[in-house]
């Protein structure tokens, strides 16, 4: 057979098979940097898409995912887990070649609505794809050096990501000054050179042995196996944790880069520049991160991780006051490099810690009814954002400090809500209740979160000492961490005592 299944696997065809994993993830990189993101959004955009509408264009992919319940009876009827993902992910990434053809073959109005439904074919194709590969990385990937192996591939991914999106926001920009009138073209050479790439990654997927599955203990109908994941107490928690940070996140995520597009009128290339100055700290912190999930465990890498990421989005509603004002772009540049920290934590554990709590043989359930609860969440929250921005652009809270004296007025403005700022305070609070719920999922090795704080402040500051002996910088890489230490030491030990 092609695609046949193995027994076992030898140590030579376990490291052959990690090795084409981080290729495909290198190609699969390629293809997002290329087709996702600033540059999706922008294209968009100039297809005149709404609010509601880059809403929808953000609630596809997780809402797609739920085509994953279905598919566990594929993968668990038939069993050959690589074949199911090598069809269905090039049956997904051919959508990327028909989108590149858009401005060619639509006009502007007809242009957005195949786009709309381009992305949902690639998505629902790729969730088809996402509930084979899951549980096969579940049973390849060595238990012990889940977080290690994977931190290295989304550490190498993003080293190719990052000249990989300079490159194409500077080339965005030039043939916008070359050809203002035939912008929507330059879009189109990036997303075809995109899906070359994903069809690459779809050669390398094929070339990955697979371990055959462990046999299900008694017979399970369809509907009792979907079943079992709600029935685990600990992992129906680590569901309710993951869906309510997914919906705060993503009620947020979408709007960022129109809020810099639109309201803040950024160039592509500035922009480009604050994701690869994400990108750079999150490739420092994911081997950092990968140890200490190894080391401690993946709900200790959340519990820091996860509220840095929260203050992050809490930050973007001060950029403006209500104008763009000069702390605006050091503003900008510091919420870039702590959520990079903070993004290649809660990246990174989100992932494991649901393959680690997923019982061996039933993965595919498991991380079955993880992708439901995620997708549903992930996928309201963007509409609900896109269906209110427009109301909320009529709407603003403002409040200032006055002082008046004999010689004058001084006013000072300190808080200043309009629009996805409403928003962005709103994911902040849904944020801090899912850290919330996440102390309430038990997972082996997890310690409390200062000692995780205190073991990323002393990795942070060897380099640092070699580098400088000025005592203000390394306060300055300690204050955010000191902030977390604060929460968590005040309420940790008291909502560990009631959960417990």
């Amino acid at each position: 057979m092609r695609f046949a299944v193995k027994d076992t696997l030898t140590e030579k065809e376990i490291q052959s098979g990690l090795r084409a994993v981080i290729k495909d993830g290198l190609a699969t990189q390629t293809m997002v940097t290329l087709t996702g993101g600033v540059f999706l959004v922008a294209f968009a955009l100039k297809l005149g898409a709404s609010n509601l509408m880059i809403g929808l264009l953000a609630a596809i992919p997780p809402l797609a995912q739920l085509i994953q319940i279905p598919s566990i009876y594929l993968v668990e009827k038939y069993r050959i887990r690589r074949a199911i993902t090598v069809y269905a992910t090039a049956s997904s990434r051919i959508f990327w070649l028909v989108i590149a053809l858009i401005p060619f073959l639509f006009s502007i109005e007809a242009g957005l609505t195949f786009l709309m439904v381009a992305l949902l074919l690639y998505a629902a194709f790729g969730a088809i794809g996402s509930s084979s590969w899951n549980p096969w990385m579940r049973d390849l990937v060595p238990q012990d050096r889940l977080g290690a192996f994977f931190s290295k591939r989304m550490s190498l991914a993003a080293r190719l990501g990052i000249p990989l999106s300079l490159a194409a926001g500077f080339y965005i920009d030039y043939w916008k000054k070359l050809f203002p009138a035939y912008e929507l073209y330059g879009y189109s050479i990036l997303f075809f050179l995109g899906f070359l790439a994903g069809m690459l990654g779809v050669y390398f997927i094929s070339t990955i042995p697979e371990p055959r599955m462990a046999p299900l203990v008694g017979k399970l109908g369809f509907l009792k196996l979907l079943s079992q994941p709600f029935k685990d107490a600990n992992f129906k928690n680590l569901l309710m944790f993951l869906g309510s940070w997914n919906f705060a996140v993503n009620l947020a995520a979408p709007f960022f880069t129109v809020y810099m597009l639109t309201l803040l009128q950024l160039d592509m290339s500035f922009i480009i520049a604050l994701l690869v100055l994400s990108q750079l700290t999150s490739i420092a912190f994911l081997r950092i991160w990968g140890r200490f999930s190894d080391r401690f465990s993946n709900k200790s890498v959340l519990g820091v991780s996860g509220p840095l990421f929260m203050l992050c989005i809490l930050a973007w509603t001060f950029t403006t006051l209500p104008e763009i004002y000069v702390l605006t772009i050091p503003l900008l540049v510091a919420i870039h490099i702590f959520m990079g920290i903070s993004t290649a934590g809660v990246t990174l554990a989100s992932g494991n810690i649901g393959l680690k709590l997923a019982p061996k043989g039933q993965a595919t359930a498991y991380l079955a009814a993880n992708s439901l609860v995620n997708s549903v969440m992930a996928g309201i929250a963007p509409i609900l954002g896109g269906m209110f921005a427009d109301f909320f652009a009529q709407r603003e809270l403002a409040w200032v400090l006055t002082y008046t004296s004999p010689g004058g007025k001084l006013v000072i403005p300190t808080l200043n809500f309009q629009q996805w700022d409403f928003f962005f305070f709103l994911a902040f609070l849904i944020g801090l209740y899912s850290i919330h719920r996440l102390a309430m999922v038990k997972e082996l090795g997890e310690v409390e979160e200062k000692i995780v704080i205190h073991e990323l402040i002393s990795a942070v500051k060897r380099p640092l000492t070699n580098f400088s002996t000025a005592g203000g910088l390394q306060e300055l890489v300690q204050f955010p961490f000191s902030i977390i230490k604060q929460i968590f030491e005040k309420n940790g030990a008291e909502k560990r005592d009631k959960y417990e």
